[in-house]
């Protein structure tokens, strides 16, 4: 038994933390208690050496020390400010009165908010909430389908895992090792093809299925000509500069994610002023959702961290190094693998969860296989968020009852989500077959030709190279 034991530490270790899991013991606090007790497992059974559990405080002096964390906090206060300063309003309005005369125009508008939205708060839950308060009564008063309602509502929201500058991003360019610009630029183009994806449901939907997306009728329509296009431009002038303020500086180089977040924070305190929203409520609301976030993320962390030196000291790293390099059909194998495991325990854990438990294991075995890790990441990043659409566990659909009026009925909400989720899972097939959709933006690496180097050299003036020494080895001889 003992012999068993030490030979499938790994395993048995792995297995403990499902376990845990599905008995619903925090994720935090499960993630430490195994490390910790198959830590002094290991210690007995000599598989680590006791001052090896001593590697834990430089593992959290590095998470208190790591300065690109603080990103989390700064976008979380700011999507929660702009949740309640008054823009979602504006945009929606200003939107959906100017796609109104054409079927499916409220979805259209929901689906274009929630990916401005996605670029200026990157919090689904911000997103959801805002969107499903204003727009869930009125596509409802004007005959839209109670399960396409919820579903595009939820599915917009969504959209903020993916568009820059998402907390997901940030996370996984983190536990990836890579730079955080770099996976925002890789994440770029998914976020159109998404984008593209949801308004071609839609418009497939006006044709064959009108009668759940109608148009809005005349008397609905209420801003024409130039109250209409002021209302368009007071919602996306303030927007754009908001995106700009914390994408462009990061993407030129002029902030590092961290310090664009706090430039974001000050923003959204700027348009919460000028909308006259501005409040010590307002403040107090938001920085308690902040604290709350950031201390669930930095103690997932803690724990995340603990589990895994031990992981690693009784040899996890090469056991799932192992079992997925040795997958029937190579890359393309363990891809599929991946992407149905990710899909599977979505059901259950949250992103962060999945961030630091389930990464940290996959991505040697992807960087072992040649596999681009800014492509691998941004690709778990699509596949995750299906996470939030899921029946019945995704949190977008528990946010979106908890703002449905009774009439809503739980089964419509899950239902209204599948065909959404199906469209996150085409995105996930298209980033598989065509990987070019992510690394299309990032920059090639330089090839160096020390020919072209020694002919600039020789090129410059004053420069003489003098020409390389010659060596007699004849042996000489003896007399």
């Amino acid at each position: 038994m003992i012999a068993f034991m030490s030979q499938n530490m790994a395993p048995l270790m792995f297995a403990g933390l499902i376990v845990f899991m599905i008995i619903g013991y925090p994720a935090a606090f499960s993630l430490a208690a195994v490390g910790l007790f198959f830590g002094f497992l290991g210690i007995e059974f000599d598989l680590i050496r006791p001052d090896f559990l001593g590697n834990l405080t430089f593992q959290l002096y590095a998470i208190i020390s790591n300065d690109l964390l603080l990103a989390i906090p700064f976008f979380t206060l700011m999507g929660t400010i702009l949740e309640r300063c008054g823009l979602a309003e504006d945009l929606l309005e200003g939107f959906g009165q100017l796609f109104g005369p054409v079927r499916g125009g409220l979805s259209y508008a929901v689906i274009l908010v929630g990916a401005v939205l996605g670029a200026i708060t990157g919090t689904v839950a911000a997103s959801v909430i805002a969107m499903g308060i204003i727009s869930l009564p009125v596509m409802m008063r004007y005959g839209y389908s109670v399960r396409h309602t919820t579903g595009v509502i939820a599915a917009s929201g969504t959209i903020t895992q993916l568009i820059p500058p998402s907390l997901v991003l940030v996370v996984l360019a983190d536990q990836l090792g890579k730079s955080v610009g770099d996976m925002y630029l890789g994440a770029v183009g998914p976020s159109f093809i998404q984008v593209a994806l949801f308004t071609a449901y839609v418009l497939f939907l006006s044709f064959f299925r009108p009668q759940d997306v109608p148009a809005l009728p005349p008397e609905a329509r209420t801003l024409r000509g130039w109250p209409l296009i002021w209302r368009c431009i007071k919602g996306m002038v303030p927007s754009i500069i908001l995106i700009f303020l914390v994408l462009g500086t990061i993407f030129l180089g002029l902030a590092t994610p961290t310090e664009a977040g706090a430039m974001g924070v000050v923003g959204g305190f700027v348009l919460a002023w000028l909308n006259r929203r501005l409040s010590w409520d307002l403040v107090y609301q938001g920085m308690s959702s902040t604290m709350r976030i950031t201390a669930m993320v930095v103690f997932i962390l803690i724990g995340a961290r603990v589990f895994s030196l031990v992981f690693q000291g009784v040899g996890g790293k090469e056991w799932i190094e192992h079992l997925l390099t040795s997958l029937p059909g190579g890359v393309v194998g363990f891809l599929v693998f991946v992407n149905l495991f990710v899909f599977v325990i979505a059901f259950f854990l949250d992103f962060f969860e999945i961030a630091f438990i389930i990464i940290p294991m996959l991505a040697p075995a992807a960087e072992k296989l040649g596999i681009d890790l800014i492509w691998f990441g941004v690709l778990i990043g699509a596949n995750v968020q299906t996470s939030f659409m899921h029946p019945p566990f995704g949190f977008a659909l528990f946010y979106i009852r908890g703002i449905a009026p009774p009439s809503v009925r739980s089964s419509d909400i899950y239902m209204g989500a599948i065909p959404w989720v199906i469209l996150q899972v085409i995105l996930v097939v298209i980033l598989i077959v065509f990987p070019q959709t992510v690394t299309f933006l990032l920059d090639k690496p330089a090839v160096i030709d020390p020919a072209k180097i020694e002919e600039q050299l020789r090129s410059l003036p004053g420069l003489d190279l003098p020409p390389p020494p010659s060596f007699d080895l004849t042996p000489p001889r003896i007399q």
